[in-house]
C-alpha cells in the first residue's frame, strides 16, 4: 500500500508540473513587461457593459503612472472626475459636485487595479493565479484573484509589441469594464507634483 501511495503521489506531482511551469512562465513574462515601464502616460477610452452586453457608460481621459504606487486618472467632461494617488493617499475629485473624497490607498492589487501598472510587481504572484497566451505581437494575461474579497473576478491585461494595449475587468455579476490605452508613452520623466492634490477652496471634503 505504501508503494502504491508513493507511486500515486509521484504521478500527481508530475501531472502538476506543466501547470506550475505555465504559471511560472506567465509570472515571469508579465513581470518583465510591467517592469520595463517605470512611468506611463496615455489616453484611455473606457466602456462599461452589463452582464447582457448592454452599454452602461462610456468615458475617455488621460492617465499618468509612476512606480511605486503613484497614479493620476483624469476622466474628461461631461462626466469629469480626477483620481490621484501619491502612493499613500487617494483623492477623488468631482468638479460637478465640488466634492473631494480622501482615503488611504488600499495596497491590495485586487482592490486597486491601477496598482497593477504602477505598484510592486513582486506582489502579483501572491494576489493572482495567472495564465497567458501569445499570438504574433499580442500577449494576453488572465489574472484571477486568489482572495474572494475583491472588486473583480477576472482581469485581462493585453500588450501589443511589448506596450500596454488594453485591460478588461469582469465582476461577480458579469459587468465588464473595457479600457483601451492610446498613444502610450513609457519612461518619460514625470513631475511628482502631479501625483498630489490641492483641495479647491469651497469644496466639500469627505474623509474615509
Amino acid at each position: 500500500m505504501r508503494l502504491i501511495r508513493l507511486l500515486l503521489l509521484t504521478v500527481l506531482s508530475i501531472a502538476c508540473l506543466p501547470a506550475l511551469a505555465d504559471e511560472d512562465a506567465a509570472v515571469q513574462r508579465l513581470t518583465q513587461l510591467l517592469n520595463q515601464a517605470q512611468t506611463i502616460t496615455a489616453r484611455f477610452s473606457q466602456l462599461t457593459l452589463d452582464g447582457s452586453g448592454t452599454q452602461l457608460q462610456e468615458t475617455a481621459g488621460q492617465l499618468a503612472l509612476k512606480r511605486p504606487g503613484l497614479f493620476r486618472w483624469h476622466t474628461d467632461e461631461p462626466m469629469e472626475q480626477l483620481l490621484v494617488s501619491n502612493g499613500k493617499k487617494v483623492w477623488l475629485y468631482d468638479p460637478d459636485l465640488e466634492q473631494v473624497t480622501i482615503q488611504t490607498l488600499d495596497q491590495r492589487l485586487t482592490h486597486t487595479p491601477a496598482l497593477l501598472l504602477s505598484g510592486d510587481v513582486s506582489q502579483i504572484r501572491e494576489n493572482f493565479e495567472i495564465s497567458f497566451k501569445e499570438g504574433g505581437s499580442v500577449v494576453d494575461f488572465i489574472l484571477k484573484p486568489k482572495s474572494k474579497d475583491t472588486l473583480f473576478d477576472t482581469l485581462r491585461l493585453s500588450f501589443r509589441s511589448g506596450t500596454l494595449n488594453d485591460m478588461q475587468l469582469i465582476d461577480s455579476i458579469g459587468q465588464r469594464t473595457n479600457i483601451l490605452f492610446l498613444n502610450v508613452k513609457m519612461n518619460e520623466p514625470l513631475d511628482d507634483g502631479q501625483f498630489s492634490f490641492d483641495i479647491p477652496e469651497g469644496a466639500d471634503v469627505i474623509q474615509e
